[in-house]
């Protein structure tokens, strides 16, 4: 019998702690330290960001991966090189150090997130699926708290630079994946995955939904962030403040919200997500005044856990066998657009932020139309508003 503390959910909530605690670090230090140190402008930031995103947009072939170790080997592996990634950041202050060790930390994460998101599907129950991941937000805030702590106790009380911050970080999460890989046994999983690359026709919704979000999402990380630095000064300090902020709403709130998305469903969730995201990037583009930024920002990131919704909404839908392959390709379609965006649109910045932001209105406002598709009650054969309930031998049929 598993004890309360070694079950796959348990794993799943600590894999996030670590994964959480260490990116903290990295992405809050990151705009002051490559502006500071490598003297970055729009259009590196943009460059930077863009090569990120290129292992997400590679996370298709996590499923050949599979074909080598098992999922839960694989997402340990995979924080372990995110871990060595941030490590390593302090030592490569120029422009190509930043780039190569950037990608080196974003393949760990990626995969990590591929992985991590596939076996939260299989291993917790759908009718817990959308609490468990309100939780699971709650424990990347505290861990990102934690993070954020580390910041100001490293860099303001003892007076050390990034090297040391981020090579204090990125040891102390390694040690924290070794000791989850002796402590936690080997868990399966009620279905063999499939380990092909699948597409279905079905799913059709579920792919556009995440392209949108993956586009909308890349000018919130990227360029909200880069305006509170480049447009209002804020300091390390500030932007720590900021982000602490942020994960204390979202400890308090997170798991609230996946409940309500639980009580509410789906096709509501995400529509209230999307029309807040249009007000909120047409604000970004208008606001003058830092402080009425920071609360944009705040109010985006808090909106953002909403995105929940939209892995329920597949979860419901899916055959369970393509939760591993689906998941692999999903990461890829979320990345299309997130590869290309950064680099264009930090060229658009040079001339215009505020037209930045209208376009992520844009692209929000489509999510929007995306989302009035999403059923009441979706289920496989009623992938759609409009599908009536399909007979199981359907399913299998196109399953086969």
């Amino acid at each position: 019998m598993q004890q309360p503390t070694r079950n796959p959910q348990a794993l799943l909530l600590w894999m996030t702690f670590v994964m959480s605690l260490v990116f903290a670090v990295w992405q809050a230090l990151l705009n002051n330290f490559v502006i500071e140190r490598a003297q970055f402008t729009g259009a590196e930031i943009g460059m930077l960001q863009s090569l990120r995103e290129v292992p997400g947009f590679l996370a298709f072939s996590a499923i050949f991966v599979l074909l080598l170790i098992k999922e839960q080997a694989f997402a340990l592996l995979s924080l372990a090189l995110l871990c060595i990634g941030v490590g390593i950041t302090g030592f490569f202050p120029q422009v190509l150090g930043l780039y190569l060790t950037t990608i080196l930390m974003s393949v760990g994460f990626h995969y990590f997130e591929t992985i991590n998101q596939s076996l939260t599907l299989q291993w917790v129950d759908k009718s817990q699926t959308a609490g468990f991941m309100g939780k699971a937000m709650s424990w990347r805030a505290a861990a990102a708290l934690g993070g954020y702590g580390s910041i100001w106790l490293v860099m303001t009380v003892f007076k050390l630079d990034y090297v040391w911050m981020y090579s204090l970080i990125g040891a102390l999460g390694l040690l924290m994946v070794i000791t989850l890989y002796c402590y936690f046994p080997r868990f399966d999983t009620d279905e063999v995955q499939h380990k092909k690359i699948i597409l279905r026709k079905r799913y059709w919704l579920y792919y556009l939904l995440t392209f949108f979000s993956g586009a909308r999402r890349q000018i919130f990380m990227v360029f909200a962030g880069f305006m509170m630095v480049e447009k209002f000064g804020y300091s390390v300090s500030e932007i720590t403040a900021l982000f602490l902020i942020n994960y204390v709403v979202n400890l308090l709130f997170a798991p609230a919200i996946g409940r309500f998305i639980g009580r509410i469903g789906e096709r509501h969730a995400l529509t209230l997500e999307y029309i807040g995201l249009v007000l909120l990037f047409i604000s970004y583009a208008l606001v003058e005044d830092g402080h009425m930024a920071a609360a944009l920002y705040v109010i985006d990131h808090l909106l953002f856990a909403m995105a929940i919704a939209i892995k329920t909404y597949f979860q419901k839908i899916a055959d369970p066998k393509d939760i591993a392959a689906t998941m692999s390709v999903s990461f890829t379609i979320n990345h299309i657009a997130a590869v290309v965006i950064p680099v264009l649109l930090g060229v658009l910045w040079l001339s215009s932020p505020a037209a930045v932001f209208y376009i992520g209105a844009g692209l929000a406002a489509c999510s929007l139309l995306l989302a009035r598709l999403v059923p009441k009650d979706p289920s496989p054969g009623r992938e759609l508003s409009w599908h009536k309930a399909l007979v199981a031998e359907t399913q299998q049929q196109e399953a086969g």
